[in-house]
């Protein structure tokens, strides 16, 4: 069952030359228990989508979808109030930056116990209620790996580490028991111990409770060992979805290629001082777009057909957006 189902999602942003397209026709699902990978080079959009599935979009852009539902209801005709239901038990986020989505003036178990809907805490008198959310707040703790409770609840955000503030951000989120995880790259700069520690966090939340993830991030080596399928932006434009395993044996995209090359390669017949693969040119502007395929000022394979959009295809369950993919030979 697809939880979340996005098709031809659109967001402009109005500008002093008109309207921009910052997201142009992406169409993506969600299946329920999966892990589904967003990525992306820094500017492609990542971020955008998740605020448009969260409603946190500004009053100067304007969102048009065929269709963006969430269990079958549509996101986009929904009340304020309906959203912010959905958004309250259903759905949590959690961001890059843990310690500054944090309060700095208040302590992580204040914090934490706040988070905790009243109607899910039992007692009739408010010390049994109190003592009930502490309960709950330790609970949420050590489900998420964080053992010393007694320690970190008295704490500051600026006296703890970043994983354990991650960590933390993961246990809010979890608090009203929430079928869709979307996780907005937060691994983002996080040396490689702790950032192991959040991605095997997040497997064995997907394993032990059937936690749906959207994992957001540009970083391929971080989910390329935990994704089930993988969706692959571009400048506002889906450019590859498919299974993960598949993708990673077969792209189809040049632009999934460049991104799969770039990683770093830890092969024992590797010569020393070997360059890293890259891609020439930078990710444009949103003034500055060009013309059909976005990425045809960059791409290797770039012919005459590419000032046209290329269609979205696909072979079996594999989709691609690209006039010459790399089963077809360049002529």
């Amino acid at each position: 069952m697809a939880l979340l189902d996005i098709k031809n999602l659109t967001l402009e942003i109005e500008g002093s030359h008109g309207w921009m397209k910052a997201l142009d026709k992406i169409s993506m699902r969600v299946e329920e228990g999966e892990i589904r990978a967003l990525v992306g080079e820094s500017g492609s959009g990542k971020s955008l989508i998740v605020r448009s599935i969260v409603g946190a979009i500004p009053d100067n852009f304007r969102i048009t979808a065929d269709r963006m539902t969430w269990k079958g209801k549509d996101l986009l005709t929904m009340s304020e109030l309906d959203r912010r239901k959905v958004m309250r038990s259903e759905i949590a986020v959690i961001f890059q930056n843990p310690l500054l989505s944090l309060d700095p003036s208040s302590t992580l178990g204040e914090q934490l116990m706040e988070s905790i809907p009243g109607q899910i805490v039992e007692g009739k008198w408010f010390w049994q209620r109190l003592k009930n959310r502490r309960q709950m707040a330790i609970k949420l703790l050590h489900k998420v790996g964080i053992k010393d409770h007694k320690k970190y609840l008295k704490a500051y955000p600026h006296q703890i580490a970043d994983d354990i503030g991650q960590k933390f951000l993961i246990a809010c989120a979890l608090v009203s028991s929430p079928q869709l995880l979307i996780a907005d790259d937060p691994t983002r700069g996080m040396e490689i111990t702790t950032k192991i520690q959040i991605l095997k966090l997040l497997s064995r939340l997907n394993k032990t409770r059937n936690l749906t993830i959207l994992f957001v991030s540009h970083d391929l080596m971080a989910i390329s060992s935990m994704a089930n399928r993988m969706t692959v932006l571009y400048c506002g434009q889906t450019v590859e979805d498919g299974r993960m395993e598949q993708i990673r044996k077969r792209p189809l995209h040049p632009y999934t290629k460049a991104l799969l090359d770039s990683a770093p390669s830890f092969r024992k017949d590797l010569p020393p001082r070997s360059p890293l693969a890259t891609l020439d040119g930078t990710i444009p502007t949103l003034q500055h777009l060009p013309i059909g395929c976005r990425l045809g000022p960059r791409c290797p394979r770039a012919q005459k057909e590419c000032v046209r959009t290329p269609e979205l295809r696909h072979v079996q369950d594999h989709f691609y957006s690209c006039h010459f993919p790399l089963i077809r030979e360049k002529e």
